[in-house]
């Protein structure tokens, strides 16, 4: 059976425009979604981050928090018929404050899986409040049960398969220890890169305040060389037919361009440039 990937919408954030691209619109608020991921049709359920915690959160960033109860995870997985025991595996793209807020909302023998040296780097006080001490303490709890936590060590090993068809791999960008989590779909492979992409419009396709053809623009993240950055989301250009972001909508490469979005609202749609067809077809 092939893989299919399924949207879970974990809320809003409004937030200040040039966090998403560096120096542009400064001071501009924009409202930008907070997506999880839903793997179904392998050896075991698997589910791409959780959203954060709750609205008053987000208030620490100086941001705001747009969940409400049909953006819980745990309604979100039951209008797929699951419930958080039912999860085998929890991937998180990295640990910041709306990634990783409902980890405690799962039982420990839904094992966690993150890049170690993204652990390391959520406890070292750096970006501090990015990653909040009740998100990372329960990661802390989860180290001394058994089976409760997996730690990868992705730039030394490269890519690392989970189960069969999902595997994750160095995502080089946004955090020191963020991964992009990988999967074999029937329509191609399809990257779901986190925060490694904010905005295809204005960083992909527009790109702007940019003088150079096919030059993506960076965010206005600050935890890693600007070039680093750069030559990540190029590399996600050149490798995968599709790209799922976790603050905008998903979109279909070919030829290292962007040529379509994905209209997450309804799977299965593809929309702007591209003729209608199915989006990891059951």
């Amino acid at each position: 059976m092939a893989l299919t990937i399924h949207i879970l919408d974990l809320g809003d954030i409004e937030l200040e425009a040039s966090f998403l691209v560096l120096g542009h619109e400064c001071g501009r608020v924009r409202r930008v979604p907070t997506y999880g991921f839903l793997i179904l049709g392998g050896q075991y359920p698997v589910l791409v981050d959780t959203g954060y915690r709750d609205n008053a959160i987000m208030e620490t960033l100086g941001m705001r928090g747009h969940c409400y109860h049909e953006n819980d995870v745990e309604q979100q997985l039951g209008r797929h018929g699951l419930r958080p025991g039912d999860i085998r595996y929890i991937l998180h793209t990295h640990l910041h404050i709306d990634h990783a807020g409902n980890d405690d909302d799962f039982p420990l023998n839904t094992t966690v899986v993150l890049n170690r040296r993204e652990m390391e780097f959520s406890v070292s006080g750096i970006m501090y409040p990015q990653y909040p001490k009740p998100d990372i303490k329960h990661l802390v709890d989860r180290i001394y049960e058994p089976e409760a936590i997996r730690f990868l060590d992705l730039e030394i090993t490269g890519a690392e398969e989970i189960i069969p068809g999902v595997w994750c791999e160095p995502a080089g960008a946004h955090t020191e220890g963020s991964m992009n989590v990988i999967v074999e779909t029937a329509d191609g492979l399809a990257c779901i890169c986190g925060d490694v992409i904010y905005d295809f419009n204005d960083q992909v396709i527009n790109h702007v305040r940019v003088n150079n053809y096919m030059e993506p623009q960076v965010t206005g993240n600050h935890a890693g060389s600007k070039r680093s950055e750069k030559a990540q989301i190029k590399k996600l250009l050149n490798n995968y037919r599709y790209l799922l972001p976790v603050h905008d909508r998903g979109a279909v490469i070919e030829h290292g361009q962007v040529v379509g979005r994905l209209d997450m609202t309804c799977p299965g749609s593809v929309v702007e440039s591209l003729p209608a067809r199915n989006w990891f077809p059951a």
